[in-house]
C-alpha cells in the first residue's frame, strides 16, 4: 500500500479519534444548561466529569491537524483557506471554551458563574454543529477551480446536506455526551442525563439515519454500505440500552456509532481529499495533494514511537478517573452560598 494511503487512513482514524472523544465533551457542554438550572453545584458535576479529559480530548484534533498539514499540505491549504469562515468560528468557540472552564470557578458570584457556563454551551454547540457542516461539504464537494482554490462561498457551504451533516453531529455528540453522563456521575445529573438521552435520540436518530442514507445513495461505495448500518444499528441500540439504563453498553454503542459513521463518510471520500464540483478533475486527491514520500516516510517512523505513547498516557488517565462524580464530592469544595439544594423534576 502507498504511503500516502496509509497517512490518508491514519488521517482518517484521527478524526474518529477525535470525534468519539471529544464527542461527548461537546455533549455535556451543550447539556450543562440542563443539568441545573438552579443549582450551581449539580452544573458543576457535570463539568468535573469531563474536567479531567477534555484538554486531553483535544490533542487528537491538533494531531489529525497536524498530520494533513504534513502529509497533504495542498488539502490542507485548500480547505483551511476555502473553509475560513466556519473554521475560524470553530477555533474561537474553542478557545472560548477553554477559558470558561478555567475561570468559571474563579468567583462566587452566580452571575459570574452563569456566563461562563452560557460560554461552555456555545463553545460546545456551535463546533458540534459546524464540524458536521464542514465535512459533509468536504464529502459532498465544492466549488474549486484548476489552481485547488476554493471558490465556494459561505452560502454555497450551508447547504441543505451540509446542513442536516450539522443537526447530525451536534444531535448525535449530545446524545453521546448525556450517556457519558448516565455513566460517569450519580445523583439528579445522572437522572436528567437519562431523561435527556431519550428526548436527544427523537432528532438524532432520524437525523443520522437520513444524513448517512443520503451520503451513502449520493455518494458512497458498496463497501460503505455495511459501515451506514453498523452505524444506525448501533445508533438504535444505544438508546435500547440507555432505556433499560445498561449505561456501559449505550455508551459503547454510540461510540460505535461515531466510529462507523466517520469511516463511511472517509470511504465514500476516497480516493479524493476534496472534491471539485466545478470539474471533476480539479479534485484534490490521495495522490495529487500528499508530500513527497520521504516526508512521508518520515512522518511514519515519528508516529510509530510517539503515537503508542500518547494513546497509552490517555488510556491511563481515563482509568484513574474512572470512579463516578457526585454532589456530595462537589459540595466538599463549594461554598456555602453556592450550597441550595435542589428537586429533581
Amino acid at each position: 500500500m502507498e504511503l500516502a494511503v496509509i497517512w490518508f487512513v491514519a488521517i482518517a482514524v484521527l478524526w474518529i479519534g477525535y470525534f468519539v472523544l471529544e464527542g461527548f465533551d461537546f455533549g455535556v457542554g451543550t447539556l450543562l444548561p440542563f443539568m441545573g438550572r438552579r443549582n450551581s453545584v449539580d452544573r458543576r458535576v457535570a463539568i468535573n466529569s469531563i474536567g479531567p479529559v477534555w484538554d486531553a480530548n483535544e490533542v487528537w484534533l491538533l494531531t489529525a491537524g497536524g498530520a494533513m498539514f504534513a502529509a497533504f499540505p495542498a488539502w490542507y491549504a485548500s480547505l483551511f483557506s476555502g473553509f475560513y469562515v466556519p473554521l475560524f468560528l470553530i477555533l474561537i468557540a474553542l478557545i472560548l471554551r477553554g477559558v470558561a472552564f478555567e475561570y468559571r470557578g474563579k468567583r462566587d458570584d452566580p452571575r459570574w458563574q452563569d456566563w461562563w457556563d452560557r460560554a461552555i454551551f456555545f463553545g460546545s454547540s456551535v463546533p458540534a454543529f459546524l464540524w458536521g457542516v464542514a465535512f459533509a461539504n468536504i464529502v459532498r464537494g465544492v466549488a474549486m477551480d484548476s489552481d485547488h482554490i476554493v471558490t465556494a462561498s459561505l452560502l454555497d457551504l450551508l447547504n441543505p446536506y451540509a446542513l442536516l451533516g450539522g443537526v447530525t453531529t451536534l444531535s448525535l455528540f449530545t446524545l453521546h455526551g448525556a450517556v457519558f453522563l448516565t455513566l460517569k456521575t450519580d445523583g439528579p445529573v445522572r437522572v436528567r442525563a437519562h431523561r435527556a438521552v431519550l428526548l436527544t435520540a427523537c432528532v438524532a436518530v432520524p437525523a443520522g439515519a437520513g444524513f448517512l442514507l443520503w451520503t451513502q445513495l449520493a455518494y458512497g461505495k458498496p463497501w460503505t454500505l455495511p459501515l451506514v448500518l453498523v452505524a444506525v444499528l448501533a445508533l438504535a441500540a444505544g438508546v435500547t440500552a440507555a432505556w433499560f439504563r445498561r449505561e456501559g453498553w449505550s455508551f459503547a454503542a454510540t461510540a460505535v456509532t461515531i466510529l462507523a459513521a466517520v469511516t463511511a463518510l472517509f470511504g465514500s471520500l476516497f480516493p479524493n481529499v476534496l472534491p471539485s464540483t466545478t470539474d471533476p478533475a480539479f479534485s484534490l486527491t490521495v495522490h495529487n495533494a500528499s508530500s513527497a514520500d520521504y516526508t512521508l516516510t518520515v512522518m511514519s517512523w515519528v508516529a510509530l514511537v510517539f503515537l503508542p505513547l500518547v494513546i497509552g498516557y490517555q488510556a491511563w488517565s481515563y482509568w484513574v478517573f474512572r470512579k463516578r462524580v457526585t454532589g456530595d464530592q462537589v459540595s466538599l469544595s463549594t461554598p456555602p452560598a453556592e450550597r441550595k439544594p435542589e428537586r429533581v423534576s
